[in-house]
């Protein structure tokens, strides 16, 4: 169970990384990345990520990509909630594919 505390620095966080995402992937066409959700540990060192991604084809290459240059999106994290948490958290980003299982079970229930 998450405490307020948690919850409110998960929205902070889903807020900015998705606008992060969404300034990066701009210059690539044909490619939308959104934050579906965001947990945080208890001890507030190390948040998870999870990303939406269109064309889901590509969700493993990008994710895996951005997870290579965690670095630079702490930073820009940090540089943009620095006034709001005194430790910026290591982040770890996980393709989310509930949207793709979704459509695979409604799939099997045309059949």
């Amino acid at each position: 169970m998450e405490t307020t505390r948690q919850n409110k620095i998960a929205r902070l966080l889903q807020k900015e990384l998705g606008d992060i995402f969404q300034r990066q992937t701009q210059a690539t066409r044909g490619v939308i990345v959104s934050v579906s959700t965001v947990r945080i540990s208890p001890d507030l060192s190390v948040a998870r990520g999870y990303l939406s991604v269109f064309p889901s084809e590509r969700a493993e290459e990008i994710v895996k990509n951005i997870n290579a240059n965690v670095k630079s999106v702490r930073y820009e994290l940090g540089t943009r909630v620095r006034h709001q948490l005194r430790i910026i958290p290591e982040l770890k980003f996980f393709v989310d594919d509930s949207l793709d299982y979704a459509e695979h079970i409604d799939e099997l229930l045309k059949k």
